[in-house]
């Protein structure tokens, strides 16, 4: 099955010793207690690291994986305690000072100390901001009334659980992956769900005219009312609670609830206060390295040049802040390190899985060429420009992810009909 290894290598205890103890009077200090923060502390312990490591959240629970708020957990598919990085235990045992409920207030570059919002000041020798991203927040009359909700936290997830269980009719306002994602959970628990798309199709800017029908197909097969090129204008509401969403057509579509998932904004005031580089995101270089030599940034925070695409992206996915803290974790410790993995993400809705990697940016694929039975659901598509492969999504098959890695790699032109035919390994297509 897909993502079975990967998923479980995130959830697997660190390597390394227990009840580790701190040799040295380095202070290494890391702002945002999400994956990134968490395996970035894990990978300064790897790669033999024996100062003090702080690691800071303003959340109330220990580090945990957000897929699983959209995806299985939300669904009620897995457990509460599955979503989280490590054991409880695994901090102490690695002598990681994990503060919770704490917020970085202040980062004063020049004496190298951060001030918490409780009045106190901690000292750092390298500092790495992983404060990750927030929600946009839905600028219309009644976007604030009980019954709209965003899910980004686990509280989130956890009350959008309840309404499920109780609502009969939901609105969701936006077509991205969060919508679509909680929608199928919604048509699965037997809630009738409305979206409400601004595009002429969900996730056209991210797949493109030709895959983006594949999963309004998706939906409308599974019962779900898609009001796409609608812009919400206001959240109708009922003694303060939302009652429906009203269109710029006039229409107003009755709702129990409304989910609002129209993007998220990279959290950077503290970057910007320090004045660090930034622009659309903590600006980094390949080693995940700010402007300030002892700080850097890593996961959805962070728009780091890509030595292999040869521009700054930001990419807001899992396998980023998976992966990321690795590098930073090296630049912390003054080694050379870059990071170039390609961008990777994946969605489970109904009976579509998929796996993505590559990048592409909007208008810059000229084709895009299919390798499978699409109306099955169950094929490849390759965004490609003077037949060289982009990027690769592979829909309902499996194994196939490091291959289109190579294929994308390669930057060789392949011929479209050996791309397009299933009968050809893949693994075979750049040789030719």
């Amino acid at each position: 099955m897909r993502l079975v290894a990967v998923v479980a290598r995130a959830h697997q205890p660190a390597p390394g010793r227990k009840d580790y103890t701190v040799t040295s009077t380095r202070t290494f200090v890391i702002v945002g207690a999400g994956l990134a923060g968490a395996k970035a502390a894990e990978a300064l312990r790897v790669q033999g690291f024996d100062g003090r490591i702080v690691l800071i959240g303003d959340e109330p629970h220990r580090p945990y994986e957000r897929p699983p708020l959209s995806k299985g957990y939300l669904a009620g598919k897995s457990e509460r305690g599955q979503v989280f990085v490590h054991p409880h235990a695994w901090y102490a045992d690695h002598d990681v000072d994990l503060r919770l409920g704490q917020a970085v207030i202040g980062i004063n570059r020049v004496d190298h100390h951060i001030a918490l919002n409780d009045g106190t000041h901690l000292g750092y020798e390298k500092l790495l901001l992983a404060t990750g991203s927030s929600p946009r927040r839905l600028p219309v009359p009644g976007a604030n009334a009980d019954g709209v909700h965003y899910l980004r936290r686990l509280e989130d997830c956890e009350v959008i659980k309840e309404v499920l269980a109780t609502c009969s009719k939901l609105v969701v306002i936006g077509g991205g992956w969060i919508g679509l994602e909680v929608t199928a959970v919604a048509r699965q628990a037997g809630v009738e769900v409305t979206v409400v798309e601004a595009a002429k199709l969900p996730l056209v800017g991210v797949l493109g005219w030709e895959v983006a029908e594949v999963f309004t197909r998706l939906h409308r097969e599974h019962g779900v009312d898609m009001r796409l090129g609608s812009q919400a204008t206001a959240i109708v509401t009922e003694n303060g609670r939302a009652s429906g969403v009203q269109l710029a057509s006039g229409t107003t579509i009755d709702a129990d609830a409304v989910v609002v998932g129209v993007g998220i904004r990279p959290n950077t005031g503290l970057a910007q206060q320090a004045g660090l580089q930034v622009d659309n995101g903590i600006v980094v270089a390949s080693g995940l390295r700010t402007n300030d030599p002892d700080i850097s940034a890593a996961g959805d925070v962070a728009n780091a040049f890509h030595p292999f695409l040869g521009r700054h992206i930001r990419v807001e996915h899992w396998a980023n802040a998976l992966n990321q803290p690795a590098t930073a974790a090296a630049r912390m410790l003054d080694r050379e390190a870059v990071y170039d993995e390609l961008p990777y993400f994946f969605t489970d809705q109904y009976d579509l899985g998929m796996e993505y990697v590559g990048h592409v940016q909007p208008g810059g694929y000229d084709r895009v060429i299919f390798r499978g039975d699409v109306a099955a659901r169950r094929f490849i598509a390759f965004w490609c420009k003077d037949n060289r492969v982009l990027a690769g999504m592979n829909v309902n098959i499996w194994d196939v992810t490091d291959q289109i890695k190579t294929l994308i790699r390669s930057w060789n032109p392949i011929d479209p009909s050996a791309l397009a035919d299933p009968d050809l390994p893949l693994n075979q297509l750049t040789q030719q």
